[in-house]
């Protein structure tokens, strides 16, 4: 069974902005942690944004503060990130991820569940 599902990816020019979205199974939705990640040419992936479920508590890498947004939607057990001012530095392939505790929620190895990915390039 898929638990995550992303979607949304694409290619867009260096200022524009694009929305992803995830659908995830009841039972990864009810993750106390949610987040974004994402990765290049090298081994790891690195975090871009993080959504706790207690009081929608929000984490961002420096690198995208201002300009990316993570948000949730219980009604249809979805997380998206809203990304604006997108610089080419930006592209990547983006995983959605949950965990089911928020302890450390932040890093790839306490992931419970991953996503298949989304490209997004961002051209100069």
């Amino acid at each position: 069974q898929v638990q995550l599902a992303e979607s949304g990816g694409g290619s867009v020019q260096a200022g524009g902005s694009l929305r992803l979205s995830c659908v995830a199974s009841e039972h990864a939705y009810r993750s106390d942690c949610m987040s974004w990640f994402r990765q290049t040419l090298g081994p790891e992936r690195e975090q871009v944004a993080t959504i706790l479920s207690a009081g929608q508590i929000t984490y961002y890498a420096d690198s995208v503060k201002g300009r990316f947004t993570i948000s949730k939607d219980n009604t249809k057990h979805s997380l998206y990130l809203d990304m604006s001012s997108l610089k080419p530095e930006d592209t990547a392939v983006y995983y959605c991820a949950a965990a089911r505790s928020a302890y450390g929620c932040r890093v790839p190895r306490r992931q419970d569940y991953w996503g298949q990915g989304t490209q997004v390039t961002v051209s100069s």
